[in-house]
């Protein structure tokens, strides 16, 4: 799985989809998560609905972990089976915490 990361300092999930300045691109492998690429978004922080031009950068990601994301982004991502998620705080955990999100949706129900 591919993710992308909404982060202004390279460490940190720190800002909205939107007026992110960077992408930090990471392969997950089950518990294992790799850094692969920075990508430079060119979106000016002054503007308004911005997360198209975020959202085309991932367009060969699975899932984008954001601080926030507005309605037109959501739809947007969901047309291109996107998955956003909030969160916010340092990578490794953030992407620690989807990764066992993830594992805890995928264990069967015993009743």
């Amino acid at each position: 799985m591919k993710i992308a990361i909404t982060s202004n300092d390279g460490e940190n999930v720190d800002t909205h989809l939107g007026k992110s300045l960077y992408l930090s691109i990471y392969d997950v492998d089950g518990d294992d998560f790799n850094f692969i690429e920075r990508r430079e978004t060119g979106v000016d922080v002054s503007e308004k609905h911005s997360g198209g031009i975020v959202l085309e950068l991932a367009q060969d990601c699975d899932v984008i972990i954001t601080a926030k994301y507005g309605f037109k982004s959501k739809i947007k991502a969901d047309n291109a089976n996107i998955k956003l998620v909030e969160d916010e705080g340092p990578i490794d955990e953030v992407l620690k915490r989807y990764i066992d999100h993830v594992k805890f949706l995928d264990k069967p129900i015993n009743f």
